[in-house]
C-alpha cells in the first residue's frame, strides 16, 4: 500500500508542474524548457528555511513561491525580447543556469552533496509525517491549484493569454500589451511550480541539484504535450501517464538481464506512437 501511495504522491507533485507550465505552454503558446528551474528554486528555499531557520513549512513554501516569481521576473524580462523557438532555446538556457547555481553554490546548497534531513510539515503542532496524510496535504494542493487555474484560464486573463497564443500582433492592434500577459503567466507559472518544489523536498528529504536539470524540465514538458495542451485535465492525465506507467512496465515479465532496458525502450516507443496518432496529447486543443 506505501508504494501506490508513494506514486499518487508524485502524481500529485507533477500533477501541479503539469498545471503550472501549460499555463504557460499550452494556453499561452510560450515553449518554455525552464520549468525544472523554478521546481529547484521552490525546493532549495523551503529545504534551507526548514533545516537552517527552523521555519514552518507553510511559511517557508510561501517565501519559496515569493522567491520563484522573483525569479522568473528576471528571467521573464529577458525573454519576453525573444519569440518561437530562440524563445525556447533562452529558457533552456536559464534553466541550465539556476542548476549550475545549484550544483557550484556549495556555500549556499551544499552542491553535489544536496541538502539532507528535511523535516516534514507541521501543522498546528501535528508532524504530517506518514504517508497518507502526506499524500492528503499534495491532493489539497493539486485541487487548489486546478482550482486556481481554472480560474485563470475563464477570466478575461484567460481569454487574453490565448488571444496571444493564436496571433499576438492582432491582440496588439486592440490595444494590449502582449509583452506584460506573456510576463505575468510565466511568473504565475512559476510561483505554481514553486509550490510542487517545496512538496517534493519535505516528501522526500533529501534534495539535490541532479532532481532539477534540464531532463526534468523535458520531463514536465511531456507531461503537458502528451496530457493535451491547453488542457488543464489533460496535465493531470499527462503526469498520472508518465508517472504511472514505467512503474506498470515493472510488472511485464522481461527477463532480468535486459528488464530495464526493454522497459525504458516500450516506455519510448510508446511515447513515439501517441505523438505520432495524438499529436495534441490526450484531451489537447492546440498543437504546437
Amino acid at each position: 500500500m506505501d508504494y501506490f501511495i508513494h506514486l499518487a504522491i508524485l502524481f500529485a507533485i507533477y500533477g501541479i508542474l503539469g498545471l503550472s507550465l501549460n499555463l504557460v505552454v499550452g494556453y499561452t503558446g510560450l515553449l518554455s524548457v525552464a520549468e525544472a528551474a523554478f521546481y529547484g528554486v521552490g525546493a532549495y528555499v523551503t529545504a534551507l528555511l526548514l533545516v537552517n531557520a527552523g521555519w514552518n513549512f507553510f511559511a517557508a513554501m510561501g517565501v519559496a513561491v515569493i522567491a520563484s516569481a522573483a525569479v522568473a521576473l528576471v528571467i521573464g524580462l529577458v525573454l519576453s525580447r525573444f519569440g518561437g523557438d530562440y524563445y525556447a532555446l533562452a529558457s533552456l538556457g536559464f534553466g541550465v543556469i539556476i542548476y549550475s547555481i545549484f550544483l557550484n553554490w556549495q556555500a549556499v546548497t551544499n552542491g553535489p552533496l544536496g541538502i539532507p534531513a528535511i523535516p516534514r510539515p507541521d501543522f498546528f503542532g501535528y508532524v504530517i509525517g506518514d504517508e497518507a496524510s502526506y499524500l492528503v496535504m499534495s491532493l489539497v494542493f493539486l485541487l487548489l491549484v486546478y482550482v486556481v487555474s481554472r480560474f485563470i484560464v475563464r477570466s478575461s486573463f484567460g481569454r487574453a493569454i490565448r488571444a496571444i497564443r493564436e496571433d499576438e500582433a492582432a491582440i496588439q492592434v486592440f490595444g494590449y500589451r502582449a509583452i506584460n500577459y506573456k510576463l505575468l503567466i510565466f511568473v504565475i507559472g512559476a510561483g505554481i511550480a514553486a509550490i510542487a518544489g517545496a512538496l517534493y523536498a519535505s516528501y522526500i528529504t533529501y534534495i539535490d541539484p541532479s532532481t532539477f536539470s534540464v531532463n526534468e524540465s523535458i520531463f514536465v514538458l511531456a507531461i503537458v504535450i502528451l496530457g493535451g495542451l491547453a488542457s488543464l485535465r489533460g496535465s493531470l492525465f499527462g503526469a498520472a501517464f508518465l508517472v504511472l506507467l514505467p512503474e506498470l512496465l515493472r510488472f511485464v515479465g522481461f527477463p532480468d538481464t535486459i528488464a530495464a532496458q526493454m522497459r525504458q525502450a516500450v516506455y519510448g516507443v510508446l511515447l513515439v506512437v501517441l505523438m505520432l496518432y495524438r499529436p495534441e496529447g490526450l484531451t489537447g486543443e492546440y498543437r504546437l
